[in-house]
């Protein structure tokens, strides 16, 4: 089985991912590129990648430098080498991400009833706290600086659809627009995002959706959608939350009649109704109904509906190996900006691990490779995997000797150790 692993196989699936001349062509088009040519632009690139995935200092741009001479065995000027964390450099990496999330695709079947959907979709945000006050991020709580990252994630391909990055403040509502893309498309989101105006949109669209029921909705019943055997409850024409108490059954599965007010139009908004499916399934533990809203078709069942909701998580473990594999929160720098770019570095990390990821399941379908286990190799072997890139380009093999005295050594000569303060201490004393 091994005999497949080619000792190039990693190599060539991401020079065919971000080949040379795609990077060289975009940090042209980008101005990216400068005349005197001391930094190799290719190899920045995969540093910024690679170098977010290396413990240790590498989400700092001099942890990046270290990554970048230790891969390149090439002394570059710290001011250089900041120098090229501008807007131009941000822009290149947005084009590459762009580029990658079409060409990225992990395989994944959950089940058959799938093939209905062009692509199962998970919206969700999450919140980076900035260790520097920047007022371009402005937190919820004073005297605090915060971002937030908006995803849709593409729970089919595993990859990212869309992103926007926005300070604290910003609600995760307002960065979801809905509109024709959503046709043949399962939207999952939480209740950050519930709107019955958004359920009629994304319904009129040609889309599917799927919500948790928020506790204070209580809609009215126009009809069940399975029959009950013996002397069942009857539902119909009964508000929602007045017949929950009273049942005993396992799931609930009934239409409901939804009335929301549609967007102002010439100073004037009206009020519109829909009708929905609403699936309720018993927590043994709790005893109570886990309710959510949605207009998927009944050949899936109430429980596949809940199962279905528990994808949801997908976005989190996204999130959680974001922050706690490539210190997503681990920014020390002032400039809004450099965050903007570190972001997208982050996202180009996850996405180059999901499309090595994507390469072995391809040979080996019938292993398993949680996704956890897998984020924590390829970050263990992030700094081996840009020295073969940067060999492959090129570039010598590292000088380890020369890197180690580099690194090492005192910066400034005006910096005395603890123990030559002690000694001049002394010295001054006996001269006195």
């Amino acid at each position: 089985m091994l005999n497949q692993l080619s000792p190039t196989l990693i190599r060539r699936r991401l020079t065919s991912l971000f080949p040379t001349e795609l990077i060289e062509d975009i940090a042209r088009e980008r101005d990216v590129v400068q005349r005197d040519r001391k930094i190799d632009i290719t190899m920045l690139v995969w540093t910024l990648i690679m170098g977010f995935a290396v413990d240790g200092e590498a989400r700092t741009i001099a942890g990046f430098q270290r990554a970048y001479s230790a891969a390149t065995n090439q002394t570059v000027a710290r001011s250089s080498f900041y120098d090229r964390f501008t807007p131009a450099l941000a822009a290149l990496l947005s084009d590459l991400l762009e580029h990658a999330l079409e060409e990225v695709v992990v395989p994944h079947t959950i089940a058959p009833q799938f093939e209905l959907f062009r692509d199962v979709l998970i919206a969700d945000a999450t919140v980076l706290r900035l260790h520097r006050l920047l007022d371009a991020f402005p937190a919820t709580h004073p005297g605090q600086s915060g971002a937030k990252l908006h995803v849709v994630q593409n729970a089919t391909k595993q990859t990212i659809e869309q992103f926007q990055l926005t300070d604290e403040r910003t609600h995760e509502s307002s960065q979801l627009r809905t509109g024709s893309w959503l046709r043949s498309r399962l939207l999952l989101f939480d209740l950050g995002f519930y709107s019955f105006r958004r359920f009629a949109l994304i319904d009129e669209n040609g889309g599917f959706f799927l919500s948790r029921l928020k506790s204070n909705a209580n809609p009215l019943i126009v009809g069940e959608r399975r029959k009950w055997r013996g002397r069942a409850i009857s539902l119909p024409e009964r508000r929602l939350r007045d017949v929950l108490g009273d049942l005993s059954r396992e799931i609930i599965d009934v239409t409901v009649e939804i009335e929301f007010k549609r967007r102002a139009y010439a100073g004037k908004q009206s009020t519109d109704s829909m009708e929905f499916r609403v699936v309720g399934v018993r927590n043994e533990d709790t005893d109570d109904y886990h309710l959510y809203v949605t207009n998927l078709p009944d050949e899936f069942t109430p429980r596949q509906v809940g199962a279905l909701y528990g994808l949801r998580w997908e976005v989190e473990l996204v999130f959680r190996e974001l922050k706690s594999l490539y210190g997503l929160e681990k920014f020390q720098t002032s400039d809004p900006a450099i965050v903007e770019l570190l972001v997208v570095a982050a996202l180009l990390t996850l996405t180059v691990s999901r499309a090595l990821l994507g390469v072995f399941q391809e040979l080996f379908p019938e292993t398993v490779f949680p996704r956890e286990r897998w984020a924590k190799t390829f970050r263990s072997l992030a700094q081996l995997i840009l020295d073969d890139l940067a060999q492959s380009l090129g570039h010598p093999p590292p000088n380890l000797s020369e890197l180690m005295f580099r690194d090492a050594r005192q910066p400034e000569k005006s910096r005395l150790l603890l123990s030559e303060r002690v000694a001049e201490a002394f010295r001054r004393r006996s001269s006195a």
